[in-house]
C-alpha cells in the first residue's frame, strides 16, 4: 500500500490539488520503474513531498550537495536497492524518502516552457520519485533511461513529453 504525504508552505497556492497531483505522480513513476509492486503491496510504502520556497531548497542544496543555489527538486532516498527488490515481501513500513520542490524555480521553469506550474511540478515529482527508486542521470545511458521512464509516467497522467522541445 502506497502512502504519499505532502506538506506545502504558504508560498504554494492552496487551491491546487497538490495531494492528488503528488499521489498521481508517485504512482505513475513507480509504475514505470523496476518496482511496480510498490503500489499494490500489502506492505506499507511511504514517501513524502515538501513544497517549499527557494530559500529552504537553496539551504538544503548547499548543505547536502555543496551547491550554493536553489534547484528545482531535491530527492533524499532512504531505501536501499535490496529493500526495494523485497518490497512485496512482508515486513515493516518501507520509507522511500523525501522530495522537496522549490516554488520560485518551479514557476520560472514552467514559464520558460510555457506550461502550467502544476504540469511542471508533476514532472518534478515524477523525476524525484524515480531518484528515490535508484534512477539517476549521471551518464548518457542512465539519463536516457530515466528520461524515457519520466515520459511514460507523465503520459499516464495525460501530460505531454516535457523533453519534446529539447530534441
Amino acid at each position: 500500500m502506497l502512502e504519499v504525504a505532502i506538506e506545502a508552505d504558504g508560498e504554494w497556492d492552496s487551491s491546487t490539488g497538490w495531494d492528488e497531483l503528488a499521489r498521481s505522480a508517485a504512482t505513475a513513476a513507480i509504475a514505470e520503474s523496476a518496482f511496480p509492486q510498490l503500489t499494490s503491496s500489502e506492505r506499507m510504502v511511504e514517501l513524502s513531498f515538501r513544497l517549499a520556497g527557494d530559500k529552504e531548497v537553496h539551504a538544503l542544496n548547499a548543505e547536502w550537495r555543496g551547491k550554493d543555489k536553489a534547484t528545482n527538486v531535491l530527492s533524499f532516498p532512504m531505501a536501499e536497492a535490496h529493500e526495494l527488490a523485497k518490497a512485496a515481501s512482508p515486513g515493516p513500513e518501507l520509507m522511500l524518502g523525501d522530495i522537496i520542490l522549490a516554488r520560485g524555480v518551479c514557476i520560472a521553469e514552467a514559464a520558460e516552457k510555457a506550461i502550467s506550474i502544476e504540469e511542471h511540478a508533476a514532472h518534478l515529482m515524477v523525476h524525484g520519485t524515480l531518484h528515490l527508486l535508484g534512477y539517476d542521470h549521471m551518464d548518457d545511458e542512465s539519463a536516457a533511461d530515466m528520461e524515457a521512464r519520466e515520459i511514460r509516467a507523465l503520459a499516464r497522467m495525460g501530460i505531454a513529453d516535457p523533453y519534446a522541445g529539447d530534441r
